[in-house]
């Protein structure tokens, strides 16, 4: 989805290329992540010639929020606090992401 977002639209073929920069990575496998993203919703397929050419159909925030709350309701039962207490304990968070979280959580109260 980043690269579809940063690129506007994308062919499979520019994804794939694109992530091949970073990692080693199959080909079908891009094709069949990108197909998946169509069947949620999150990209919209138009044929251009011989290429299907994909874009994003809601905004990078929105669609983020929305994987976000999915993965919060599949992995930790729908509460955001014992995903925050993993990152905390397994220290994904430097300082400076933890006191800008508590700098959110005294502004929401």
């Amino acid at each position: 989805m980043k690269i579809v977002w940063q690129k506007r639209e994308a062919k499979v073929r520019d994804v794939y290329e694109t992530l091949l920069e970073r990692r080693k990575v199959a080909y079908t496998t891009v094709m069949t992540m990108m197909r998946i993203l169509e069947a949620k919703g999150h990209l919209k397929i138009r044929r251009e010639e011989k290429a299907y050419v994909y874009c994003p159909t809601r905004p990078e925030g929105v669609v983020m929020r929305s994987m976000v709350r999915e993965f919060i309701n599949r992995v930790f039962n729908g509460s955001a606090q014992p995903m925050l207490v993993h990152l905390l304990k397994d220290r994904r968070l430097t300082e400076e992401e933890v006191e800008e979280l508590a700098r959110l959580i005294k502004e929401s109260e």
